[in-house]
């Protein structure tokens, strides 16, 4: 499934938020210009308040409840939400914001990784944001195969979940 660039961003950018375990300025700023976003430098207060964010967007993905996930990012936007508009800032093609460009890193990623899930699950009723299926494994994913039909967050994931299941059946 192909997500529209904005929602695409938004939507994987939270899932590498979810699932990064280093929070601090040099690592969380590659992993924003990697997603798109300009004047990604942070200080480490900004970067505390990114990894507060990221405790706020994981219980979204592999929420199978819709009342529940439109509510988790509804509760999301009503902190970022500014009113969206069109712009070809920077040599881009004309695309949808959720933000100002003038605001801060924290702020500009709020609004993206909440607008994200909000196209994302606009586009795929929530379905396509999953949490793996491997027991112990906590990492999230945005799907967009052609089937909608992912389970897992990595091949790896998925290969030990099926060797279990081969082992276990005496193979």
């Amino acid at each position: 499934m192909h997500f529209n660039t904005y929602g695409g961003n938004g939507a994987a950018l939270s899932a590498d938020l979810v699932n990064t375990g280093d929070f601090g300025p040099a690592a969380l700023s590659p992993m924003l210009e990697r997603h798109g976003m300009l004047r990604t430098a942070l200080t480490p207060a900004q970067a505390a308040e990114v990894e507060r964010w990221a405790d706020r967007l994981a219980p979204v993905f592999g929420e199978r409840d819709q009342d529940t996930q439109l509510a988790l990012v509804n509760a999301l936007l009503e902190i970022t939400a500014t009113r969206p508009y069109l712009s070809a800032h920077d040599g881009r093609r004309p695309h949808l914001h959720f933000f100002d460009l003038d605001a801060d890193i924290v702020a500009r990623t709020k609004d993206t990784t909440a607008g994200g899930l909000a196209m994302a699950i606009a586009f795929s009723d929530g379905r396509r944001l999953g949490r793996c299926d491997r027991p112990g494994c906590p990492a999230v994913y945005v799907d967009t195969s052609r089937n909608g039909r992912r389970r897992f967050c990595s091949i790896a994931c998925a290969n030990r979940v099926n060797v279990a299941a081969h082992r276990a059946r005496g193979g």
